[in-house]
């Protein structure tokens, strides 16, 4: 469902010299599969987000979403894919009703369809009694739930969450899990793009380590364990990053990738 080959983004840096944000990165995602897109901030896990979504152009390399390329499609891409991202706000002054309904339209959902929608998410992530309140007066952990609900809205195959337990409580990453393990049910493919290396090892079926752009290692928990004879991911990670690993090694053997 989800393709990355050979994603490059280099931005202009000071002096002349230009910054490589994504370094030829490639890895796919299956149908009902959560992939773990993982590293410290600066490692360019949301430049790749965003060129999936076709918010930001790449320099060279491409991502295919459902077989369609971004670049080629960029309207078909955005509304076959959820975004969650800590960074995206509520309409203050809708209700949840209004703000659900009103993205579903804007992804051409039909009414019915999005109303039919609204209903299942309501009772799924437990917010029917804020369905006529106003997205200003809702709590923090209200607010999470709607942003969840928001990205499922028009019913994608495709989710990408972005750092989505960034500055929530124990209650909020719960929420986070539930709704995780629920995507996985409903046989969305998934990335998840965190920094969070022990969250991750709970949460993902395949996990990519990336460092400076590139994708060092990536696999199973299993195969990694037996690669690299560490039992976490962060161990995994930490052992990577400082053994200097050269610039060109990549650990698509694992998964049969680049």
């Amino acid at each position: 469902m989800i393709r990355v080959h050979e994603l490059t983004k280099r931005f202009p840096g000071p002096h002349g010299r230009e910054v490589v944000a994504v370094d030829r990165l490639s890895f796919e995602v299956k149908s009902g599969e959560v992939y773990g897109l993982l590293g410290p901030n600066g490692a360019g896990k949301t430049s790749t987000i965003r060129m999936i979504l076709g918010l930001l152009q790449p320099t060279s390399g491409y991502a295919e979403v459902d077989g369609l390329r971004t670049l080629d499609a960029p309207d078909e891409v955005k509304r076959r894919i959820g975004l969650v991202s800590t960074s995206a706000g509520l309409y203050q002054w809708l209700t949840v009703r209004e703000e659900l309904l009103f993205f579903a339209d804007v992804y051409g959902t039909p009414q019915s369809e999005a109303e039919a929608t609204l209903e299942r998410l309501a009772d799924l992530l437990g917010f029917r009694e804020l369905l006529d309140r106003r997205c200003a007066h809702l709590s923090t952990g209200q607010k999470q739930r709607i942003q969840l609900a928001r990205a499922l809205i028009h019913d994608p195959p495709i989710m990408l969450l972005d750092e989505p337990t960034r500055g929530l409580d124990v209650f909020g990453t719960h929420t986070i899990f539930e709704y995780i393990a629920t995507l996985r049910r409903q046989g969305k493919s998934v990335i998840l793009s965190t920094h969070r290396l022990d969250e991750a090892q709970r949460l993902c079926d395949r996990v990519g380590l990336m460092h400076h752009g590139r994708l060092w290692r990536e696999g199973t928990l299993a195969e990694l364990q037996a690669a690299t004879g560490r039992e976490t991911l962060v161990e995994m990670f930490m052992e990577t990053v400082q053994g200097a690993a050269p610039a060109g090694l990549l650990a698509g053997s694992l998964s049969g990738g680049d």
